[in-house]
This record gives C-alpha cells, structure tokens and sequence, in this order.
C-alpha cells in the first residue's frame, strides 16, 4: 500500500513539472523552433527528390509451363538486377510502395531442339519497362542474356569420386572410404552426357583427425548437368595403429628334385603397424617369404636378403629381424619333400 502511494505521488509530481514546462516561455519558443525546423526540412526534402538519381531494384525470375518430361540441369538466375534513373520522387515510390512482378518465361515459347536456350534482354526488355513509369529510363539489365539448359529425361548412372586431402593424426590411419550413395544420376543433353564418365565432389580439407568422421559433401557442380542425389555422405573411418610381430618360415620354390634349402634361421620375425580392429584377424599365414632356386644360385654368396613376396593389405612399416640369413643347398635323397 506503501509503494503504490510513492508511485503514485511520483507521477503526480513529474506530471505537474511537464505541464509547467509546456506553459513556460521557453517552451513555446522551442515548439515554435521545432514547426519551421520541420517545414524548412520538407521544403529541402522536396527539392532534393525533385532532382534525377540512379538506383537498382531485383525482379524475379520463374520459368513455367516445364512438361514432366523435362528435367531443368541449368536454371536461369533466380532474378534480374535493373538499373533505372528517373526523379527521386518516382524513385522513392518504387522503394516504398511498388513491387515489381516476376518475369515469368513460358517453356514452349523458347522450346528448341538444341536443349540450350539463350533469351537476350531485348526480348524481355517490353516486360520490365510495362512495369516502370513512363518517364523511368531503364539503364542496365544484369544479366543481359538468360539462359538454361534442359533434359527430355536422358540420364546416366555414374560412379561418385572424391577431390581434396583427407589424412588422420599422428598413430591413426584411415583403413577405407565408405560414399553412400557410390554413384548418382546425371541429368543432361545427351551430347553431354557422352563426355563425363565421373561425379567429382567439391574439395575437402580434412587434416589430422582422430575420429570416425561423417559429412555432406556436394557434388562439384557443372554447367549443364544435374546430379541426383546433389550430394553425397562420405563416411571416414579411423582406426589407431598398433604394432605386431609374427614368425614367418623360408620357404624354397622351383628347387629341383633332391635339392632343398636350409635356412639359418630357418624363420625370421615380421613386425609390422596394423590397425586394432585388425590386431587379431592378420597372422604368420598372411605373409609370404618364397626363396627362388634360380636366384640363390645367382647370388655368388652364402647370405640371403629377406624379402616379402606376400603381405596383408592394410598393414605397414614392415620390419624384418634378421634381416639376411645364412643358407645353404642341401642334397636331399629322392624322397625328401621340399
């Protein structure tokens, strides 16, 4: 109740300070100022419009009257950019009250059997100037020539491939790419069609990640050419790298019969950096060391450098532990197995 009556008082007293304000001479002085101040600004106002100015306004632009069977693979611009000069009076009225009407551009009256259609601005120029004063001098159209590209429903599956730099961090390696879809469906005259074979993205720049990554990638687009999907998820897979060590055995080929190979050691260590999810899937069956006959004989020596014939893919960094061997061809009996 307290408050209410402060509030009350407060407003009683700023309402009779107002009130003694108007009635003061000051206060009629400062009204009188302010009616000649605002009259000898629209007097200046008016002057100014009065005068010629340039500006631009934006008109839509729609293309009807599309048959089903036609697929649009390059759209004209979405608008036109005018340039007009005429009085800033004429000029503030289009700003504030007139709104312009799409250019709207009928299909069957540019259909031709090239599927390319260039409409210069001299044919719709009658269009913009029934929507302007008569005194309105039309300057520039931007652009000046519209054009579309357009499909009687031909088309073509074609592979999707990736374009920029895609890399993991330090201790991770990416083991695929997986691209959903894999290919997409091209729209575009049939001249065209027969000069592409591939859908390229647009260019990444992944660097140094650390995590299975998802993402959206558009399709680099091209003049005259409709991609359907436009886009297309790219998933990257990351795994770490960890490192393993399996026990391979020489093995001799092409030795003749009653000659083997005898290797010291007879197996070496393989270590090499495979991804975890794959740490148990490789092992000592998965590499290769095939010893030739032929090329022990050219060796001139007594010594063997270990070479992988075979490997995993996936794997990398290979170590091999010795790295040369001691050998020898052993004269077997008829019977030994090689």
């Amino acid at each position: 109740m307290f408050e209410r009556r402060n509030i009350r008082r407060i407003y009683l007293k700023t309402a009779r300070k107002f009130k003694d304000f108007l009635l003061s001479d000051k206060s009629r002085e400062f009204l009188i100022f302010l009616f000649f101040f605002f009259i000898a600004g629209g007097f200046w106002l008016l002057q100014t419009l009065n005068n010629d100015y340039e500006t631009e306004f934006s008109i839509p632009v729609r293309l009807k009257g599309v048959p089903n069977n036609v697929v649009i693979t390059s759209e004209p611009p979405s608008e036109l950019r005018i340039r007009v000069r005429d009085k800033g009076t004429v000029l503030l009225n289009y700003m504030l009250g007139k709104s312009f009407f799409p250019l709207t551009l009928d299909f069957s009256d540019y259909n031709r059997n090239n599927n390319h259609v260039r409409i210069y601005s001299s044919q719709f120029e009658k269009k913009l100037l029934s929507q302007l004063n008569v005194s309105t001098k039309l300057l520039s159209v931007t652009p000046d020539t519209l054009e579309y590209i357009y499909s009687t429903g031909t088309s073509k599956l074609l592979p999707v491939r990736l374009q920029g730099v895609v890399s993991a961090g330090r201790q991770y390696y990416i083991p695929d790419t997986i691209c959903r879809p894999d290919s997409v469906l091209a729209y575009a005259p049939a001249e065209m069609l027969d000069t592409i074979t591939v859908a390229y993205t647009q260019k990444v720049n992944l660097i140094n990640i650390s995590d299975t990554l998802k993402q959206q990638i558009p399709l680099l687009a091209q003049k005259g050419i409709k991609f359907v999907p436009s886009s297309v998820e790219m998933v990257f897979p990351v795994d770490i790298y960890t490192e393993k060590t399996v026990e391979v055995p020489l093995r001799g080929v092409n030795f003749p019969a009653g000659k083997a190979l005898r290797a010291f050691p007879s197996k070496v260590n393989v270590t090499f950096q495979v991804g975890l999810s794959r740490f148990r899937q490789i092992n000592e069956n998965d590499f290769h060391i095939n010893v030739s006959y032929e090329e022990l004989l050219k060796l001139g020596s007594d010594k063997y450098t270990v070479k992988l014939n075979t490997f995993p893919k996936g794997v990398n960094r290979i170590r091999i532990n010795p790295e040369q061997v001691d050998f020898l061809i052993e004269q077997v009996s008829s019977g030994y197995d090689n």
